[in-house]
């Protein structure tokens, strides 16, 4: 059996570019057995995501370098971005692949949250699978008030973190260490600069607010002018397609007169979701994904 992890780190950087390479060189140093698959910097966002897989010890080594760089190169004092978060290190998610299970990865987000906590004086909320609690389970909960409203929310009896001290690091905040299936990080852009429009359709299409089953959505301004963007986490995207995340983003941008210029997905994607939207847009009969080069090479 091979059990891999991957972990789809969020660091609360998206400009210096000196910076975020640092980082990431970090990450491939940790482990010889890890490898550094991606780095997705937005600058509105002021936000990148580290994405690096390999076996557990790899990835937790990994984890703990780059997060203690981080806090030595990231000042949340001085942080301005889009995006929510809530520390220099916002958000370490471990997701099991190939014969990696759920528990293990579990006890992986724990191993690391317990070093980040002792080792660098981090407060650390355990979430999703990992959850200590349910009203942790959901992120956007466990990061509510952000890195602004942190110092407060931590003088709560409820809100006391997994690991690490019960007060924000100096200039690195908290970080949400959890255990989750694949998501797909996709934003789609609009052709309007009233960010009000953007939430709205946020609103429209997330899963809480009765959208799309497995969508969560934001409504951001972005700097260009003239756009805003709908930024979703399609945290079940094998049975809620992009295809039709995209439509119902389009079709309620009709409402409002708004087009819609473009979309990105933030990371890497697995090649089953792409190709069920290639099916959906080409109208493929009969293709299968033994028809991808790639899918056939691997195999």
């Amino acid at each position: 059996m091979r059990k891999l992890f991957e972990c789809a780190l969020n660091l609360s950087e998206g400009r210096r570019l000196g910076v975020i390479e640092e980082i990431a060189a970090a990450a491939g140093r940790a482990s010889p057995r890890g490898r550094v698959l991606d780095v997705a910097s937005n600058a509105d966002h002021n936000r990148t995501v580290l994405t690096f897989v390999g076996p557990a010890d790899a990835v937790e080594q990994a984890a703990v370098a780059v997060t203690a760089l981080a806090l030595a190169r990231i000042n949340m004092n001085e942080h301005h971005g889009a995006h929510p978060r809530m520390g220099a290190v916002d958000v370490i998610p471990l997701v099991p692949l190939m014969d990696a299970t759920m528990d293990e990865a579990v006890a992986l987000a724990r191993r690391i949250g317990a070093r980040l906590g002792q080792e660098l004086g981090l407060p650390v909320f355990l979430y999703e699978e990992a959850a200590t609690r349910p009203e942790r389970r959901n992120l956007a909960d466990v990061r509510q008030g952000e890195y602004e409203g942190l110092r407060e929310r931590l003088q709560s009896p409820l809100w006391q973190p997994d690991f690490g001290p019960p007060q924000p690091h100096p200039t690195g905040g908290a970080v949400a260490v959890g255990a989750r299936r694949f998501l797909v990080a996709y934003n789609v852009n609009l052709g309007t600069g009233d960010v009000r429009i953007a939430k709205a359709i946020a609103r429209a299409v997330r899963a809480k607010d009765g959208g799309l089953s497995g969508v969560k959505a934001i409504g951001l301004a972005l700097s260009e002018p003239g756009r805003t963007q709908v930024s979703m986490n399609v945290v079940d995207p094998f049975n809620t397609p992009l295809y039709r995340v995209f439509e119902l983003v389009r079709l309620e941008a009709q409402r409002y007169g708004v087009s819609v210029v473009g979309s990105e997905i933030v990371g890497l994607a697995p090649l089953a979701v792409l190709a069920d939207t290639v099916r959906y847009y080409l109208r493929l009969e009969g293709f299968d994904d033994g028809q991808i080069l790639e899918a056939r090479l691997w195999a």
